[in-house]
């Protein structure tokens, strides 16, 4: 066959995975939309994906995968180094030759009979400082359309890549969806991400968490950046300066919502925007030229959640999936051949009209909210669109170095300890700040509600190396970057006693942000507290909020100091968990926020 590429690394890999997979051919991936709708084409005649209405969805496709196979799967996810301490006590972890050997048994006939395709894409713009190429081998045209969404894929990638050894190895294959065999596993020393047994997102776009995250996290380490999991918001104010955040939160913390945000009626008036660079990742790079740090989305689209995505709750999100898009695991509305999931509206497909995620008819009158079993559409039912396809996408995107951050916003879901935002004292304490991170369990959750699950930097199952090494990594980024953002906290769940979240959230979250920014630029003062400096009650802008007083903003921002009293107790637990590598630092900030406290 004839390679798209003569570098002579790649060709020699590619090769040597394909005598193992032995793939009945072997297509590279150009870019071109001519092929990418030949693709199409192809895995709609398989019953791979389904064409949608073209006027209603043009250009938009449904797949479903197997029911087993429907999430990320951290307990077969590997971080494999030759020291099991450079994975850490967080990481599942197994030794590379050892995981190889059981990987090579599982790929070894693996693609008989089925197509090899060759994805040379890029994380970040192609030739920009950011970027970083790898290439993913996979038997699935799924992976292909996705990645074609999720990354900037083509030729043009292998002409960047020259005659290098350095990019990311991708293997993927289907084999036989076995979930006692699946494995997503990553080998950072050898820049090598192999997953198998897995058809879904999280396992299978080699580009994502594996390798924006759980590769580019150890990468980051080595060479001075930073791989995090935030997004990027700009703010423009109404005299047309922008100012720009990244923020961390865990999973079911509005993250997606907060990137796409909508300014609420009385700030929209006044002339404020959100522009939107990232909803997931952010690469951050010190900017020789002004000292500042400097962040980029090292991906081109979204894989985000369809429930609960709506005309409310983020109408940007949903504007960007009506063209490009690829729906997995929603519901099918035969009679307008579109799609439906739980929380679009309260108009579903009509029994005799709805297929669901399994691809079972679906009766949506036996819908119960409190059994997920009833649902049309899977909980984790996505949609993975073209970034530039969103409404409010800022125009600096694509740019080359990225965008200055002013502050860095970590957040949880807490119904009493975090007030509704604090700065922390400094870059140390706030990096001590990101590592105690956590959030209450919800309904949502398996397991009982309320429990405390720490998530430091909201990277608990995304970094590639031992979390206590990440932490020190912080620290140490610290020191040289010359104008720091500053970092705060924020917590929009705080409920009163009757368990009813007492901030608004959604597009009002941008009056709090706003008063993030005027402390980066030392505009209004602080009050001192144990836990960092939170703001007097009357700078945070509630005009035009209904409902919302002053005292009930003055509520909101109380430091409960029993519930951190108690946190403090549950910090040192999950410190022994993380164990030796936790830098000494960071117990010197527990002991004095203990100190305190009183």
């Amino acid at each position: 066959m004839k390679h798209l590429t003569t570098n002579k690394y790649v060709v020699s890999w590619i090769e040597e995975m394909a005598a193992m997979t032995q793939p009945d051919k072997i297509v590279w991936i150009d870019g071109t939309e001519e092929q990418a709708e030949a693709l199409r084409a192809e895995a709609c005649a398989t019953g791979e994906i389904i064409k949608l209405n073209q006027e209603k969805l043009p250009n938009c496709y449904l797949h479903r995968t197997a029911v087993n196979d429907v999430a990320r799967v951290e307990g077969r996810t590997y971080i494999c180094t030759e020291k099991k301490e450079d994975a850490g006590n967080i990481n599942n972890w197994m030794a590379p030759a050892e995981m190889k050997a059981k990987l090579f048994k599982l790929y070894t006939g693996s693609m008989k009979g089925r197509t090899m395709y060759v994805i040379p894409y890029s994380m970040g713009v192609v030739g920009s400082d950011f970027a970083k190429y790898g290439i993913e081998l996979t038997d699935s045209i799924y992976v292909v359309l996705n990645m074609l969404i999720m990354t900037r894929v083509g030729t043009n990638v292998l002409e960047a890549l020259g005659d290098s050894a350095d990019y990311i190895k991708g293997l993927h294959a289907k084999a036989d969806i076995d979930e006692e065999n699946r494995y997503i596993t990553h080998f950072p020393e050898t820049n090598e991400i192999m997953s198998v047994n897995s058809g879904y997102g999280g396992n299978v776009l080699l580009g994502k968490k594996c390798f924006a995250l759980r590769i580019a996290s150890y990468l980051g380490r080595k060479e001075g950046w930073m791989a995090e999991h935030m997004l990027i918001l700009g703010v423009k104010y109404p005299n047309g300066e922008k100012k720009y955040i990244t923020a961390a939160f865990p999973s079911a913390c509005g993250k997606t919502n907060l990137a796409m945000l909508i300014p609420p009626k009385a700030l929209k008036a006044e002339g404020y925007e959100v522009e939107c660079v990232g909803d997931d990742i952010a690469w951050l790079r010190v900017n020789k030229e002004d000292g500042k740090l400097y962040a980029v989305n090292p991906e081109n689209g979204f894989f985000g959640v369809a429930p609960g995505t709506n005309e409310k709750s983020n109408p940007n999100a949903l504007h960007t999936c009506l063209r490009d898009t690829i729906f997995t695991n929603v519901v099918h509305d035969t009679k307008n051949n579109t799609v439906w999931w739980e929380g679009l509206d309260n108009n579903p497909p009509q029994p005799g009209d709805a297929i669901d995620w399994k691809g079972n008819p679906w009766d949506c009158t036996k819908y119960d909210k409190k059994d997920k079993s009833t649902c049309g559409a899977h909980p984790n039912s996505r949609f993975t669109a073209l970034a530039k396809n969103c409404p409010c996408i800022s125009p600096e995107f694509d740019s080359l170095k990225g965008v200055p951050v002013s502050a860095i916003v970590f957040g949880g879901r807490r119904a009493k300890t975090a007030p509704l935002v604090y700065q922390s004292f400094n870059w140390q304490h706030g990096s001590f700040v990101g590592s105690i991170m956590a959030s209450e369990t919800t309904a949502a959750a398996a397991g009982a509600v309320g429990v405390v699950r720490r998530d430091p930097m909201a990277m608990r199952p995304f970094v590639g190396y031992n979390m206590g090494d990440y932490w020190k990594h912080w620290l140490d980024m610290g020191k040289v970057i010359p104008n720091a953002p500053k970092i705060f906290h924020v917590n929009w769940f705080r409920t009163d006693d009757e368990g009813h979240f007492i901030w608004p959230g959604f597009g009002d979250n941008l009056r709090v942000l706003l008063w993030i920014l005027a402390r980066c630029e030392d505009k209004v003062d602080a009050v001192e507290t144990a836990i960092g400096y939170v703001p007097k009650a009357e700078d945070i802008n509630i005009e035009g909020l209904e409902g919302v007083t002053i005292d009930t903003i003055r509520d909101l921002l109380t430091v409960d100091v029993p519930s951190w009293k108690a946190d403090v107790e549950n910090i040192k637990e999950f410190y022994a968990q993380v164990g030796e590598a936790v830098p000494a630092t960071m117990y010197e900030e527990l002991a004095a926020l203990e100190a305190r406290l009183g």
